[in-house]
């Protein structure tokens, strides 16, 4: 596929604000709800346990502080707005979140998991009056595979069950990283444009959650006090933090996402970019290897999955931010790319996924720090390779050792850390 990186950038790569599980929740509710007339009676949402671990701990902006996926639907059946899309929750107004709460106070939002289900799946059935509107999502946090309306049917996906891919991710499957070299090099003058408004977008949410007293703020402080010197690493772990801080904690400011997460945008754009920086890189070479940051999250998820066990953070969008901080110094080499991706996940592939919190922060943190260490490790010609642990002889091979040990090994994990979530939650 010639446009690989467009396809990514368009699907993958855009403006969130609030946690990419909850948005997406409200956006399948806003999307039926917007069939309908008359005052929402009730709402029933039914997730894959991944969209229902990642939407259970985190604070949904203009609301407070409120959490959860459950006022992330009635938010969306009342306010009915799909075209916000990811930013569903911006500028929410006092009467709307008002009428969303009711709908939870009078037991009439409810929310199910189907452990069946793997890959995202949203399903929103609301009701007004005597008019039903259901929207289902499969396969993309954006894709509607099936809208009907009375059971009538508006919308109805050609991909049946969500299980063909859409063909930039076939693309992606197929692909070698040399392609995804290849990939990054033809990028736009306005797509990097267009990269260079994440950038903004993810320092000013940096910005927003250094005012809050959470991961970011202390490292500053660590930092002012003297016990941590500030430098690239710091600086790098500092900003993704607050980034994260301020996301996970409802702030209305978006972020540009990464493989349709707003945590992986801000490693993927903010690693490459403060590193890039420091060392005086050009700009433009910048911005050109955060394409490449993106390309390598989008792959890396075509074979974890969108909603893995493990945390995408760490094994899709750390390992892509220090591949292009590889690139920004040595280019298209095999070699030292490949350095770098085994030892990112050689370092922090095990650490699991408890869904979007704010210990989301830590984590991001901990993928900013391994991500700069094995570029550096790399483009000296150090790193992990395939005669340690589950790396494997390629940087191919390595993501699909990995994503084998996720999906398989780490099944029963999984259910276990939600069945524990839940019942904390109860």
């Amino acid at each position: 596929m010639k446009n690989l990186l467009s396809e990514v950038l368009k699907h993958e790569v855009y403006p969130a604000m609030g946690c990419t599980e909850p948005v997406a929740v409200a956006f399948a509710a806003a999307t039926a709800g917007s069939l309908l007339k008359g005052k929402t009676d009730s709402v029933l949402v039914r997730t894959d346990p991944g969209t229902y671990k990642n939407g259970l701990a985190v604070a949904i902006p203009n609301t407070k502080g409120e959490k959860g996926n459950l006022l992330a639907a009635a938010v969306g059946a009342v306010v009915r707005k799909p075209e916000l899309g990811a930013e569903l929750f911006k500028g929410l107004p006092a009467a709307r979140l008002k009428e969303a709460s009711a709908l939870l106070k009078g037991g009439r939002a409810r929310i199910e998991v189907d452990y069946a289900r793997r890959g995202i799946y949203i399903a929103a059935e609301v009701k007004a009056g005597r008019d039903k509107a259901l929207c289902v999502l499969e396969g993309s946090h954006k894709q509607v595979a099936l809208l009907t309306l009375n059971g009538r049917v508006i919308i109805k996906s050609s991909r049946p069950g969500g299980k063909t891919r859409l063909p930039y991710k076939e693309a992606l499957r197929k692909a070698k990283f040399k392609d995804l070299f290849l990939a990054a090099e033809r990028v736009t003058p306005e797509e990097l444009v267009y990269i260079k408004k994440g950038v903004d977008m993810n320092l000013a949410a940096a910005g927003a959650g250094l005012k809050l007293k959470k991961v970011g703020y202390y490292i500053e402080d660590l930092i002012k006090k003297g016990y941590l010197k500030r430098d690239i690493l710091s600086g790098a772990k500092l900003s993704a933090a607050a980034a994260t801080d301020a996301r996970m904690a409802g702030a209305p400011v978006p972020v540009m996402s990464s493989g349709e997460s707003g945590n992986q945008g801000v490693v993927a754009v903010l690693v490459p970019w403060i590193v890039g920086k420091a060392f005086g890189v050009p700009e433009r070479r910048i911005l050109k290897s955060i394409a490449l940051s993106h390309l390598v999250n989008s792959y890396i998820k075509v074979f974890t999955g969108e909603l893995a066990p493990i945390c995408g953070c760490a094994v899709a969008a750390g390992v892509g931010a220090s591949v292009a901080i590889v690139w920004q110094r040595n280019g298209a080499d095999a070699r030292k790319t490949a350095l770098a991706v085994n030892t990112v996940i050689s370092d922090i592939g095990g650490m699991l996924c408890d869904g979007a919190k704010s210990g989301c922060a830590l984590k991001v943190a901990s993928s900013a720090d391994s991500a700069i260490r094995a570029a550096w490790m790399a483009s000296n010609g150090e790193g992990i390779t395939d005669e340690e642990g589950f790396v494997g002889r390629s940087p191919e091979e390595t993501i699909k050792n990995i994503s084998r040990i996720s999906s398989l090994g780490m099944d029963k994990v999984d259910r276990i850390i939600l069945d524990i979530m839940s019942e904390k939650r109860r």
